[in-house]
This record gives C-alpha cells, structure tokens and sequence, in this order.
C-alpha cells in the first residue's frame, strides 16, 4: 500500500515544510510527503530560522522549493494536513470533496492522542495511516463543546521565539499520531 501526504500552510516556506521534512524523516517508504502553499513563495528555500529548528532538532531539511497549492495536488493527495483552519477551508473550497481527508494538524494530533490502543493497525506506515485517521476522526464528538486552538502560528519574517514557538506547535501536534501508529 501506499499513500499520499500534503501539508499546506501560507507560503510554504516555514510550517508546511517542516512538517513534511519531519514526517519524511519518520515514515517509512510507504508514505509519500510533499507540501504546498496557498500563497506560496514559490521557488523560495525553507526559511533559514526554520532550517536551523529542524536541523537541530536531528531533522535537516533536504533540498527544497516552495510550490503553488493546486487543484491537482489536493485531488492526488490522500491525506492533507492544513496548518491552520483557513488553510483547511481553502483546500476544501478548491476541492469540496476532498473534505473527509482534510483535517488540520492540530486537530489529528488532538484526536490522536485520545485514540484507544489497538485502533491503529497495519503492514506499513501508509496502512496504519489509513486507519488511524478515520479513527481519529471518530473521535471529534468527544471534543464537542471544548475549545481548541488548531492554529499552528505563521513564524514568517517574525522573531528567533515565534520560530521556535511554531516548531513546538508542529511537534506537539504530530507526537500523539506518531505515538499512536507505533503503539
């Protein structure tokens, strides 16, 4: 089995490629990660604050080009993991069906983190991402009523702190799915 990731956030230059060097650099073969922006800078390198988080962090960023969110990416994408709420509006109103495999990346490591063990199974990281997401998201009524922040903030052209403040969001968000596809 295999399966497509897309992470998107704004200029695809900060949070979306951090995310998807992190998740290449954990997943096995059997997962394909790429990102993309709403707004992208395209053409542009990670931003050099975020390159040096994910490089300290055991995670060096591989060469890299901001690109353009399109229709045809989302259509090919399997999963796609927004950064912030807008940014999961903006897929969904390009590609209204892609609406059942959008979620931000928050809210996956939210549902995650509550998911019973034993939900999440399978040969390779691409079968155990198939069914932890529907999983995940059967979790959401338990979430009802609660507030949540999904917004991983835009570091962009911001201090060294937002830097490293967004970086935290990001591995915050994807410790519990990545805990809950080892369990």
């Amino acid at each position: 089995m295999s399966l497509t990731v897309l992470a998107v956030c704004t200029g695809n230059i900060c949070r979306s490629p951090a995310v998807e060097t992190l998740l290449r650099s954990v997943l096995d073969s059997s997962v394909d990660v790429s990102s993309a922006g709403t707004h992208a800078l395209v053409g542009h390198p990670i931003s050099e604050p975020m390159a040096e988080l994910l490089t300290a962090g055991g995670f060096p960023p591989a060469e890299f080009a901001a690109r353009q969110l399109t229709r045809e990416l989302v259509e090919q994408a399997d999963l796609i993991l927004a950064l912030t709420p807008d940014h999961r509006t903006r897929v969904v109103e390009a590609v209204p069906s892609a609406v059942h495999r959008t979620v931000t990346v928050a809210e996956l490591g939210r549902l995650s983190s509550t998911l019973p063990p034993g939900s999440v199974f399978g040969q390779d990281d691409a079968a155990r991402l198939a069914t932890l997401v529907p999983a995940a998201l059967l979790e959401r009524p338990h979430h009802v009523g609660r507030h949540h922040d999904d917004e991983v903030i835009d570091p962009y052209r911001r201090s060294a702190d937002t830097y490293r403040r967004s970086y935290d969001q990001i591995l915050d968000a994807l410790t519990p799915m990545m805990a809950a596809l080892r369990a």
